[in-house]
């Protein structure tokens, strides 16, 4: 028998997290529950959850300096609850390391499904292993070769580091300033031209059609979100 997921709810609110955890228990999930980032990252260092849901306002330490430490050691997919629906704090928490950004009141329907995607996104892969494997795309990173659908693709030194690291993220939404700084380095974060033009060379090469990408997909104003196909 498979071993249940396990959800780490971080939120000052007991009601929210009563609703978060009756409603995910119900679903199979092992649930426990922290009111703020340190308590969280104590639960999270003894327990290993496989996802964190985070609120963004709470004392101590809060939602997006929690998705900083937690990034520090760990690729757990994060997911934010937030009554701020503004674009500026969406941005400010995936270029945090959230992985998605759900706004408050949400559906309970909603919530699982995004939790199902996020939980199935992370691309297989070992720091003993070279190889990564996602979806249609296959990439060596010793040799630097790359197969989408069985067909080699010939890429230049910046798109192979483009797309390894869009791949390494797949689901994520992935702000601009985030690319260009893991990419380029800090000095080009303000390039978002620049990250275009890469991403539409990118597309010509791995696209079946480029003019309706199936595996870069834009995030109007935010940045970019990564599909490996089936």
């Amino acid at each position: 028998m498979e071993a249940r997921k396990r959800i780490l709810v971080v939120d000052d609110e007991q009601e929210i997290t009563l609703v978060l955890r009756s409603g995910l228990t119900k679903h199979g999930f092992d649930v426990r529950v922290a009111g703020e980032g340190e308590a969280a990252l104590d639960i999270f260092r003894a327990w290993t959850p496989d996802l964190v849901l985070t609120d963004l306002s709470m004392p101590n330490m809060n939602g997006l300096k929690l998705c900083g430490r937690l990034r520090e050691f760990s690729r757990v997919p994060i997911i934010v609850l937030s009554v701020k629906g503004d674009e500026a704090t969406k941005i400010e928490a995936l270029d945090a390391g959230a992985d998605d950004y759900v706004t408050k009141p949400f559906g309970m329907g909603e919530l699982l499904a995004r939790v199902r995607a996020a939980l199935r996104r992370s691309p297989a892969t070992t720091e003993e292993n070279t190889l990564i494997e996602d979806g249609e795309f296959r990439v060596d990173l010793a040799t630097r070769a790359v197969h989408v659908a069985e067909k080699e693709i010939r890429l230049s030194p910046k798109e192979f580091d483009l797309l390894v690291f869009l791949i390494r993220n797949s689901g994520r939404v992935l702000t601009h300033r985030t690319l260009l700084a893991n990419i380029w380095g800090g000095d080009y974060t303000d390039q978002t031209e620049y990250l275009r033009v890469f991403i539409r060379h990118l597309r010509k090469k791995i696209e079946p059609d480029p003019a309706k990408p199936r595996y870069i997909l834009t995030d109007p104003w935010v940045g970019y979100r990564f599909l490996p196909g089936k």
